[in-house]
């Protein structure tokens, strides 16, 4: 992915990059997307892009594991964060799912997590401390709440499943407050001109919708020329 195709899917909301991603493909019907509601930390920060570091966590029951197992699972967890392709995006899973408890992104993990360089966090558990989060790191997950449980990773570096997402460590992520996308590496060669193509098509609908003076009629010559543009 070049610098100019990373910097327009950061200015980008990711119903477009989702839209965008099938005029490249030149058809309906892309996928790779969660389902359902999600929460995000700080709706005004824009999109978090960058490739999946994935990990799994469990915080309902104290881990059944020697506690050194788990400090250095903890530690092998930190370590493939802060390590690996740029940019990246923290993809973890709570295998509690759908009665997370354990609140694994507050001040302390989220600021850590920004030191090592990572864009944001995608999961379907719990985040907290909201307002006391750093600048610039999005948190996109499935709940709020106070507390964080027993939480204690139980995986690193396998695949996971977001809101009906499968992601793969190193897959291309998009998220933002909408939810996220996995983006196929088949379309970055045409991904940015479809990002502009669509940008442009939408004008043609929606300039003359903002225009005085706009009914019927007018609707109906914009979207004709609309429809004749999409794919």
């Amino acid at each position: 992915m070049n610098q100019s195709l990373l910097d327009l899917l950061r200015k980008v909301d990711t119903p477009t990059v989702c839209n965008a991603i099938e005029v490249a493909q030149g058809k309906r019907g892309f996928n790779d997307f969660t389902r359902g509601t999600m929460l995000c930390s700080d709706p005004g920060a824009g999109a978090m892009v960058g490739y999946a570091r994935t990990a799994k966590i469990a915080a309902v029951n104290p881990p059944s594991e020697a506690p050194d197992v788990i400090r250095a699972r903890r530690m092998d967890y930190y370590r493939h964060m802060a390590t690996g392709t740029g940019p990246a995006v923290t993809v973890v899973e709570d295998v509690d799912f759908p009665d997370c408890i354990g609140a694994y992104w507050g001040e302390i993990n989220t600021t850590v997590h920004k030191g090592f360089g990572i864009s944001g966090a995608l999961t379907n558990g719990v985040m907290r401390d909201l307002g006391d989060l750093p600048d610039g790191f999005p948190v996109v997950a499935g709940s709020v709440g106070p507390s964080h449980g027993f939480v204690h990773v139980k995986e690193i570096g396998t695949p996971v499943t977001i809101f009906g997402l499968r992601i793969q460590d190193g897959d291309l992520v998009h998220a933002d407050r909408h939810g996220a996308l996995v983006i196929p590496s088949e379309v970055l060669g045409d991904l940015e001109q479809a990002i502009f193509r669509l940008l442009e098509t939408e004008k043609l609908i929606l300039d003359p919708a903002r225009a005085d003076g706009f009914d019927f009629d007018a609707f109906e010559q914009a979207w004709t020329s609309f429809e004749k543009s999409r794919t």
